[in-house]
């Protein structure tokens, strides 16, 4: 008896590492030192920074993996891997510095786990970021063959005195809200329900386009990092920003008001991609299970000053992102902080 036989192939796993070297290391800046292989990744904190305050963020992708696994779709969920962690640590204003993943399987299968992190190093490259390193665990008897599960971590950096924390949120200020890439990596235990109750497969058409089903679910999670940081760079002034993942807008959206805020949203002002009511419809979900299940074609949201709305939607077309202006602050009669939302139930 030996590691092989139980499951574990050692050789498999140095050779998979060499493999994905050059993706890794094309992600590197120029604060990153050493390379791949260490036991410990290691970066300079950028230069400039007076007060740098380090900003931390961590989390998975779901039972989309189960989705994606199904279908031999393991690029796109590395992208959603980063994209769940960055979208949260820019929300303070943070420049991503550096992510780490971590990699569990059954098994080794190299040319799907290689796919996951060349996902990966493409989302670090959509975010600015360094893929500082990771970990690949083989656990035979613990993860089916050739299944396996992610986390991720990402940490950035910003300086104290424009680090955003919702503080400023003010009565008027506006509520941009920035368009998501359909699901993203939430509520996928509800979607896979859906699709077990609807008979679909990798055909399946919906909507007026006759879209690609399968496909629109898997579409990666959009990265917003660029996007802030461009709005950064050109010092406007946001008072909040909030990244809508599992719980929709109604969770999301109100945990960075202060105390006697809460946002007021009118869901006539943006477009309502037609893969929401699709899943309503097959699944017979009530109107307002699908609101604080999936974030209904808002993927991020910007809290600003009324007086640069229009400075602030220009810049998101410019940088390639559809934006609308969706809702307003108003102070709350009762002091909760519970999303007023006009046209759905309460």
């Amino acid at each position: 008896m030996d590691y092989k036989t139980s499951g574990v192939d050692v050789t498999a796993g140095r050779a998979f590492v060499a493999r994905i070297k050059s993706s890794v290391e094309k992600t590197h800046t120029s604060e990153v030192i050493g390379g791949l292989g260490g036991f410990g990744g290691c970066i300079k904190i950028p230069e400039g920074f007076k007060s740098p305050v380090l900003v931390s963020g961590t989390d998975g992708v779901g039972t989309k993996l189960e989705l994606a696994q199904q279908y031999g779709c393991h690029f796109g969920v590395g992208i959603d891997l980063v994209a769940m962690c960055v979208n949260d640590v820019i929300t303070n204003g943070a420049r991503p510095l550096f992510f780490l993943d971590y990699i569990a399987s059954g098994t080794l299968t190299p040319n799907s786990l290689a796919e996951v992190i060349e996902g990966i190093a493409a989302g670090c490259s959509q975010s600015g970021c360094s893929l500082l390193g990771g970990e690949t665990a083989e656990m035979p008897g613990f993860y089916p063959y050739g299944r396996y599960d992610l986390a991720g971590f990402c940490v950035g950096v910003v300086e104290h005195e424009l680090l955003i924390d919702g503080n400023q949120i003010i009565p008027e200020d506006q509520i941009i809200g920035i368009k998501s890439n359909g699901v993203h990596s939430n509520g996928f235990s509800l979607v896979r329900k859906v699709l077990s109750m609807a008979s679909v497969d990798e055909k399946t058409l919906y909507g007026k386009n006759q879209s690609n089903l399968i496909k629109s679910l898997l579409e990666p999670t959009a990265i917003y990092s660029q996007l802030v940081q461009q709005l950064l760079i050109e010092n406007l002034p946001i008072h909040g920003m909030t990244h809508i993942t599992g719980g929709g807008l109604p969770e999301n959206l109100p945990r960075i008001f202060p105390s006697g805020l809460l946002p007021h949203l009118d869901i006539t002002s943006w477009e309502i991609a037609e893969l929401f009511y699709w899943l309503q419809k097959s699944g017979d979900i009530p109107e307002i299970d699908l609101w604080n299940t999936f974030n209904m074609g808002i993927g991020f949201c910007l809290i600003v000053p009324k007086n640069i709305v229009n400075s602030t939607l220009e810049i998101c077309s410019k940088n390639g992102f559809e934006a609308w202006n969706i809702g307003k602050v108003v102070e709350s009669t009762n002091n909760s902080k519970q999303l007023d939302i006009i046209g759905i139930p309460n």
